[in-house]
């Protein structure tokens, strides 16, 4: 009986606290993904911000089981709107390496894998956007193809295609720095 009193714009108290937790988790994995399709943490920043201001708009319940998925098209959108408006499509810039550290005991190894993520990032740099793209949403993100397919505006298979295309390539060519 209560939400028919509310008046139009005014949240719950459950809707606010689902808004603060979402907010919380998907603040910081959206802004790395609008930063690397604008080259650019300021219009990252700003483009998650419209993000969650169009999330707040939302009515309660209409995204149910998909807002990670949908946090991350509304994002990936006005990423490309900001980029059109500009009038260019930039690559992701060269040199920029994001890492993911973990406790390991033995500093050798942890030097290790450092080397080897840099190796990797590098090359994944190196892809072509597209490539860039899908594998940064499924290996850094943990989207599924069909997430991925949904975000991107492509076929599953085409997603896929990238995905396989991509790995294969990294898998060569960080092969062949090894001796």
């Amino acid at each position: 009986m209560a939400t028919e009193t509310m008046q139009p714009g005014e949240k719950t108290h459950e809707n606010t606290a689902f808004l603060e937790r979402t907010f919380a988790e998907h603040q910081a994995p959206l802004t790395r993904y609008a930063a690397r399709l604008l080259s650019d943490p300021d219009r990252a920043r700003d483009v998650v911000q419209d993000t969650f201001v169009k999330l707040m708009a939302q009515p309660d319940g209409t995204l149910e089981g998909h807002v990670v998925e949908w946090l991350f098209t509304v994002c990936r959108h006005r990423a490309l709107d900001v980029l059109r408006k500009e009038g260019r499509m930039k690559r992701f810039e060269e040199g920029e390496v994001e890492r993911v550290t973990a406790a390991d005991p033995r500093p050798g190894r942890e030097l290790e894998r450092d080397e080897t993520q840099s190796a990797i990032l590098q090359m994944i740099e190196h892809l072509p956007p597209n490539q860039q793209e899908v594998i940064r949403l499924k290996f850094q993100n943990g989207f599924s193809y069909k997430e991925i397919s949904r975000i991107t505006s492509l076929s599953v298979s085409n997603v896929g295609f990238l995905i396989h295309t991509a790995v294969a390539r990294l898998r060569t060519e960080f092969a062949a720095l090894r001796p």
